[in-house]
């Protein structure tokens, strides 16, 4: 229930504050966050690692990579000039494309100077007699604010696997998390890609069109489906500029904030030529209609998986002209969607050139990185670059790579080594004035839609403590765990691989559970959009004696 105190001052420079709110991280996500803030009056500031605004979009500029949601359902909505003044060029951007558009917003909404570049955090502690929180910058600085809100998103902390030898390795290396502002060279080159996630899915088809040679190192295949990708003609610019107000309905308005419309049939409502007939249409639709368009209880049924995984195997099948090869690239281990399945373009045909191996790491797996290459328990093989497309950390490595120390002396990654515990993914237990605006127990999907509700929710959670005199913000212990277990419990219901990120099941030591939420989009917007006239349940607000 929430408590009402007494105003006390907000004076940021009379309490030695940087500022009243400091947000972590320049992607979409904390853009949004900042502009809410700046429009209501907040004294707020943003601080960022990287040199420039766009998060992921910053970070991961391999060849290749792009959305796997339509570029029109994935920016901003909120402000009736970006829409109207930026055209996006492809169905699904480009990283370039979209490092450009997050910088024109930037500047269209005038928030670069509350934004503070080159600044890594190393951690952050809060302190309970002024509840403030001390933010400590890797190079010895720190800041203060009286909130902290962490916009770092789900995939932002690059995973290197642990195998031998990877420091004395004298070529050229890249993780596709880490990519060089300046274009890698590689025409001619002796290329080894280590994974074959969503990144490598991206990135192989780019680069074996002019290696001398390609080697992929496989650990686990994925459900890969085309992508579908092509300029958006003048007639369909002209359609979604007149559309814009259905899109975003029905993006907020689905199961995950995609454009793709649900079927109401189930599976075995219709007959098996009628069932495949549905199956080839989707697969040559566009995105992710090949997952959100199908039969509604694809992702709940079995046996209704596994035929759509069949279809899907036969599609790999018919595009892969060695058979043994084909069987190695069709996932064995779980059903199409229990995964994200990585959205691709040419994926498949890369590996008719003759110029592209793949190499199975079940049979023959890494022994160690030499000085020159990889060696496997086949031998040696050199190259001149080594790609590392090995995923990330996801919804709680960027959390728990900082030191943040909350009430008592806790610590987040300690308090969530067996298991993460938010309020409404917004809020954590025994971490006072923290927010996340993208982390575990957040909506999976199309992210800056989830995120959207979060930055509102969090916005309305700031301001409703300004109008009353709040300094001090904290989730109730018990409605943390109530909401816990109903991410648990949905998660139940959905067949969802054990070896997938979603659960942590890629980073080793990590407590395994499914970290994203997987009720509706629509289900969790309308819980949050009635919590400010019920005054925020779950949370206590006050002003603690020292503040």
């Amino acid at each position: 229930m929430a408590t009402q105190h007494a105003a006390s001052g907000t004076d940021t420079t009379a309490a030695g504050l940087d500022a009243e709110v400091i947000i972590i991280g320049a992607g979409v996500t904390g853009i949004h966050q900042l502009h809410l803030l700046r429009e209501a009056g907040v004294d707020v500031k943003l601080i960022e690692a990287g040199t420039n605004v766009g998060g992921t979009w910053y970070w991961n500029r391999y060849p290749g990579a792009r959305f796997d949601s339509e570029s029109y359902s994935y920016g901003y909505f909120f402000d009736r000039e970006l829409l109207a003044e930026w055209q996006w060029s492809e169905h699904f951007a480009g990283q370039a494309e979209t490092e450009r558009y997050l910088n024109f917003a930037v500047d269209k909404l005038g928030l670069r100077d509350l934004m503070q570049f080159r600044t890594r955090v190393a951690g952050a502690t809060f302190d309970e007699a002024s509840a403030t929180w001390t933010i400590d910058i890797e190079g010895g600085t720190q800041l203060r604010s009286r909130f902290l809100i962490s916009a770092t998103g789900v995939l932002s902390v690059p995973y290197w696997p642990a195998i031998p030898g990877r420091e004395r390795y004298q070529g050229e290396a890249h993780h596709t998390g880490q990519w060089p502002k300046e274009p890698v060279d590689f025409k001619g080159k002796k290329v080894a890609v280590i994974g074959t996630g969503a990144s490598a899915v991206q990135l192989i088809p780019e680069i074996a069109k002019e290696v001398a040679e390609l080697v992929v190192y496989q650990r686990t295949p994925n459900w890969n489906s085309p992508l579908n990708n092509g300029k958006i003609t003048d007639a369909e610019q002209a359609e979604i500029r007149a559309a814009y107000d259905e899109i975003y309905n029905d993006c907020m308005s689905s199961f995950a904030g995609f454009v793709h419309r649900a079927s109401r049939k189930r599976t075995f409502d219709d007959t098996k030529e009628e069932r495949w007939a549905h199956y080839e249409q989707l697969y040559h639709q566009k995105g992710f209609a090949k997952l959100l368009s199908n039969y509604r209880d694809m992702m709940t049924n079995r046996e209704a998986n596994a035929e759509f995984s069949e279809f899907v195997a036969e599609k790999i099948r018919a595009r892969i002209n060695d058979p043994k090869l084909a069987e190695k690239l069709i996932p064995t281990d779980h059903g199409f969607g229990m995964r994200r399945p990585p959205m691709e373009s040419g994926y498949y045909e890369a590996y008719n050139q003759p110029n592209v191996t793949l190499v199975d790491l079940n049979e023959t797996p890494i022994v160690t990185i030499t000085e020159a290459g990889i060696e496997t328990k086949d031998g040696e093989r050199a190259f001149d670059i080594i790609v590392w497309a090995t995923g990330f950390d996801g919804f709680t490595g960027a959390l728990t790579r900082m030191h943040i120390v909350g009430e008592g002396g806790r610590v987040l990654r300690e308090q969530w080594a067996k298991g993460v515990v938010t309020y409404l993914a917004a809020m954590v237990p025994g971490f006072p004035n923290f927010f996340m605006a993208g982390g575990p127990h957040l909506i999976a999907g199309n992210f800056p839609r989830a995120t959207e509700i979060m930055v509102d929710y969090i916005t309305g959670v700031l301001l409703h403590a300004r109008a009353n005199g709040s300094t001090f913000v904290a989730p109730d212990p018990e409605a943390a765990a109530q909401w816990t277990e109903e991410v648990h419990e949905a998660a139940k219901i959905a067949l969802i691989a054990e070896n997938s990120w979603f659960r942590g099941a890629n980073i080793p030591g990590k407590a395994q559970e499914y970290l994203p939420y997987a009720g509706s989009l629509t289900k969790f917007r309308a819980r949050m959009g009635v919590m400010d006239e019920q005054g925020y349940p779950g949370l206590a607000f006050g002003t603690p004696v020292g503040a």
